[in-house]
């Protein structure tokens, strides 16, 4: 439309010239001793618009020649610079389709046309990682940093993020600490470096920082605080003094998770304080029922092998088909010699879920009351369902 006014309006502007030079009879003298020189008004109108325009021409020529060079410059950067941008997002296209090396290949390319230069280099190093060639990863990341801040969080991050993949949490963590401040990402990379260091303490230090970023939810974090915190009371089984410094900081509540719990409970055995084991497995059992907890109930060796009978014995009236409490039951039975009520309660266990510990635990027990063919037969049963265990 805006192009049909144009012309209209070009057209009518011809017309009016056209119709004003018909009637124009005006002429221009010009005298140039001795020359005179008669020009209509008309013809030097078209003269001097004609030499307007060759003018125009002449100059933009000019210009056009002047300029050509700087041109020319600018369009073959901006080749290179769409080239570049096509290879790294055909690189990253590549990686994230797992072809590596092609990956690689293409990040290369784009540093050489020396675009996006930082990105590309950390792209080729993931992929060159994924590849196991760590020399040129190293490469790769050194590339990374030319003319980049020490603390420069994209390469830290990576950095440490494939360090973590080959089992270098140390060198990982020397890397973290070059960020200026705590980020997120680098808060979950820590937490994996500190679980493969083993360090529990800072691990059950860090999860409830990324619990407050929504990291994790409540459900996720509590099960990592409790791991951790079990996996450090496991570590201090043979240090009484380090064991007890660390429980007296728990809450109640954590001291009655099952994982903590049990951790805490075999490291006192350990150490033979059977009753303080004895008091935690109650504790923890009666906020939280668990069928491993129970049979660990039935190692701890105390003098008080009466009463433990008697207290596993109340647990019955709440969970009376409970193949643990009964095998637990077993054997506390058979450590206090009451051989009658241990084979009841075996048996009772077999006949709710037979596993490989309560046939071995009745084989024995027929073999101490000189039953050789039942204890050969629960020796043979107990071996067939450890082969079968094994074989899944």
């Amino acid at each position: 439309m805006k192009a049909l006014f144009w012309i209209t309006a070009l057209f009518a502007v011809a017309v009016g010239l056209v119709i004003a030079a018909r009637y124009n009879e005006g002429y221009v003298l010009l005298v140039v001793p001795p020359y005179r020189i008669e020009v209509a008004l008309n013809l030097l109108l078209l003269l001097l618009a004609g030499g307007f325009v060759f003018l125009f021409v002449v100059v933009r020529l000019i210009s056009t020649a002047l300029l050509m060079p700087s041109r020319v410059r600018q369009y073959r950067l901006a080749r290179r610079r769409d080239k570049a941008q096509s290879s790294l997002v055909s690189a990253l296209e590549a990686y994230f389709e797992g072809r590596f090396a092609k990956a690689e290949q293409d990040a290369m390319q784009a540093i050489d046309l020396g675009e996006n230069t930082r990105l590309a280099a950390i792209v080729a190093a993931r992929a060159a990682h994924e590849l196991r060639a760590y020399n040129r990863r190293d490469a790769h990341l050194e590339r990374a940093a030319l003319g980049a801040p020490e603390t420069d969080p994209m390469r830290a991050i990576t950095e440490a993020e494939l360090l973590l993949d080959q089992r270098r949490p140390q060198d990982a963590l020397e890397h973290l600490k070059k960020l200026p401040r705590r980020r997120t990402a680098a808060l979950r990379l820590e937490l994996k470096a500190q679980q493969q260091m083993r360090q529990w303490d800072s691990v059950a230090a860090l999860v409830p920082e990324l619990e407050r970023r929504g990291v994790f939810d409540s459900e996720q974090a509590e099960k990592l605080r409790t791991h951790a915190i079990a996996e450090s009371l496991k570590r201090k089984g043979l240090d009484g003094y380090a064991l007890d410094d660390v429980w007296k900081k728990l809450s109640d509540a954590e001291k009655r998770e099952t994982p903590i719990a049990a951790a805490a409970a075999q490291c006192h055995v350990g150490l033979g304080r059977g009753a303080e084991a004895q008091t935690i497995i109650e504790q923890s059992l009666e906020s939280n029922w668990d069928g491993d907890l129970v049979v660990l109930y039935s190692d701890v060796a105390g003098r008080e092998t009466v009463r433990q009978i008697e207290r596993a014995e109340s647990w019955l009236e709440a969970h009376p088909n409970d193949a643990a409490l009964l095998f637990t039951l077993g054997r506390l039975c058979a450590r206090q010699a009451l051989w009658g009520k241990a084979e009841s309660y075996l048996e009772a266990s077999i006949s709710v879920e037979p596993t490989y510990d309560a046939h071995l635990e009745l084989a024995r027990l027929h073999e101490k009351l000189g039953n050789s063919e039942a204890a050969r037969r629960h020796y043979r049963e107990s071996l067939e369902l450890a082969l079968a265990k094994l074989r899944k």
